[in-house]
């Protein structure tokens, strides 16, 4: 699997980008990559230098529910953290845009998984402007005064965000689960059809889905936008549920390997004793 193929490294269009693509037994593939990562994250919560944060965007029933169940399984609960923001709260809009996405950062050790994260606030706002008057934001009097410079702006402070996160210590990577149109509506069609599937469903995933150009255009100019070295973004084609969740496992666990994090060892001093606390324990 050719990791570059699905990173954003230059201007994009995400037409040029395939939302289907097929792995042979990706199923199976994909357990052994996830005991790998497991194994990876007990050294690097064991080591406590570094902190890991995965950001997962895409339109409704892209599968990033399932994503996380599966490929993060094996993982120890200790060291794993799931955040999913929903509509801000009173508290939250009495804050900047950033803030309630700063308080549940990753400690170090741990990895951090935003499903939706604070790229909302590039999509769901910029299709959406008038939630914007909900943040009671001085400069933005009225819908109007909500223009491109601002997300432009949003932009640039969320891009100095990442790299101040990864200027301490936190490894950003980002993903957008890239569907096709046709396979939401099948996708949405099966919480229809299938009754236990059908409190997934709402009403408002058809008002959305009505506006799924706009949100191409918001996704396709953040991808460009938020791109950098530091907190790359990759583009994983999402119609088929198991060669995306292989493909997203397999580019995370070639970024974890390259940090090489270690287990720390005793002390010289405890280390000399360890003969002495077997025999203490054995003769209990």
């Amino acid at each position: 699997m050719k990791e570059d193929s699905y990173k954003v490294k230059e201007k994009i269009e995400l037409k040029n980008f395939a939302s289907e693509e097929v792995i042979k037994k990706a199923d199976k593939k994909l357990k052994k990559i996830s005991k790998k990562l497991a194994k990876l994250q007990n050294a690097m919560y064991a080591e406590g230098k570094y902190s890991v944060l995965l950001c997962l965007q895409g339109m409704d029933t892209s599968g990033k529910d399932s994503l996380i169940r599966e490929v993060f399984k094996n993982f120890n609960a200790r060291g794993i953290e799931v955040q999913s923001f929903k509509v801000p709260t009173e508290l939250e809009l009495k804050h900047d845009f950033l803030w309630r996405h700063y308080i549940v950062l990753p400690a170090k050790g741990k990895v951090g998984i935003f499903n939706r994260s604070h790229y909302e606030n590039l999509l769901v706002t910029r299709v959406h402007p008038s939630y914007i008057l909900e943040e009671n934001i001085p400069s933005i009097k009225s819908v109007d005064d909500v223009t491109d410079a601002f997300f432009e702006n949003r932009m640039e402070r969320i891009n100095n965000f990442e790299s101040h996160l990864v200027d301490n210590g936190t490894l950003v990577l980002k993903f957008y689960l890239n569907l096709s149109k046709e396979e939401q509506k099948n996708r949405l069609l099966r919480r229809l059809n299938i009754p236990e599937k059908n409190w997934k469903f709402s009403e408002d995933d058809l008002k959305e889905r009505k506006l799924w150009d706009k949100y191409m255009f918001c996704y396709e100019d953040l991808l460009n936008k938020t791109a950098t070295e530091k907190a790359p973004w990759f583009i994983i084609p999402a119609d088929d549920k198991d060669t995306c969740r292989y493909i997203f496992a397999s580019i995370l666990l070639d970024q974890l390997e390259k940090y090489n994090f270690e287990e720390p060892t005793l002390d010289g001093e405890t280390l000399a004793k360890v003969g002495e606390f077997k025999a203490q324990l054995s003769n209990e």
